[in-house]
């Protein structure tokens, strides 16, 4: 009769040789709690890392580092940048205390534009004058629309340009050829 490769390779001892082998390869079982007291097996040949996940594991700790690096450079120029905010905001509070010249009794309205809006800061016709001559100003503070001596005007936009709402060129005059004041956008 013949056998079969099977029953050959068994009786030549070849097939249980690589069982054997298949054997040594694979990790011993691992006792289950049960077994073992509640304890954690003893591993006593732990696999060394190798080269590629430790240069993994240094590129995660160097980015980790860097971007809390970057945090803390955020945080401190922020906090610069509302120091000197604060700074410039008592600045031209201190300039702008009892020089404003708006008037509660007045007739007339002056429209410029501010913002990206048309604004309006109500005037007598005096300073109405004064103010498209060039002599007055207009600052935006604290929510209001101030109207201001042309020399606090410069010192205003010295301080902080965005707070300026309007100064007119006194060279101009502030009025264009058609009569309508410059800076108006209608």
């Amino acid at each position: 009769m013949v056998d079969s490769l099977r029953d050959q390779l068994l009786k030549s001892g070849i097939v249980k040789q690589l069982k054997d082998d298949k054997r040594q390869q694979q990790p011993a079982p691992r006792p289950g709690p049960a077994h073992g007291k509640g304890k954690p097996p003893h591993r006593p040949n732990k696999p060394a890392r190798s080269q590629e996940e430790m240069d993994l594991a240094k590129a995660y700790a160097i980015r980790a580092q860097t971007e809390a690096a970057e945090r803390k450079r955020a945080e401190q120029e922020a906090a610069e940048q509302a120091r000197i905010k604060r700074e410039r905001k008592a600045r031209i509070q201190q300039l702008l205390d009892g020089k404003a010249l708006n008037k509660a009794d007045v007739d007339q309205v002056r429209h410029f534009e501010y913002g990206g809006k048309i604004r309006r800061v109500h005037v007598d016709a005096a300073q109405l004058a004064d103010l498209n001559a060039g002599k007055l100003g207009v600052v935006q503070h604290a929510g209001r629309y101030l109207l201001v001596s042309h020399e606090i005007a410069q010192q205003v936009r010295d301080i902080d340009g965005h707070l300026l709402a309007l100064l007119v060129d006194p060279a101009t005059g502030g009025v264009g050829d058609d009569g309508v004041p410059d800076d108006l956008m209608w």
